[in-house]
């Protein structure tokens, strides 16, 4: 299977997820409106980030060479940041406690990373 159809792939379990996280975060979760407005924003990227993934495997069924690479390094680093960000957000959501020290800034970074990898790969000829 092509690197695009995995990551197609990774796309619908992530969105999936964040349904579920979402509607859990809507009607089971419980804590205070800084924990509900951390466990939202989570979502809320989440969802985003999934949606940047689909886009990354539509191209990268098109594009091949450097290209292709670089749309493949802009997945990864989305999945990381999806992970990262989002991860520690839903973390705090629910405990209200900071799991890994600096897990929700690097899982930023890393997803500002996957457009900045995703820009580049714009510019490269297929």
């Amino acid at each position: 299977m092509s690197a695009g159809r995995w990551i197609l792939a990774l796309a619908g379990v992530s969105g999936c997820a964040a349904v579920g996280l979402g509607a859990y975060g809507a009607h089971g979760l419980t804590g205070d409106e800084v924990m509900r407005r951390a466990w939202e924003t989570g979502v809320a990227y989440q969802f985003w980030h999934t949606l940047a993934l689909v886009a990354v495997a539509m191209l990268m069924e098109r594009r091949q060479g450097m290209t292709s690479r670089l749309l493949g390094l802009a997945a990864l680093l989305f999945a990381f940041g999806i992970f990262g960000f989002s991860g520690s957000l839903y973390v705090f959501g629910k405990t209200g406690e900071v799991l890994i020290t600096g897990l929700a800034p690097i899982g930023g970074m890393s997803l500002m990373a996957g457009w900045l990898a995703f820009a580049v790969a714009a510019f490269r000829r297929p």
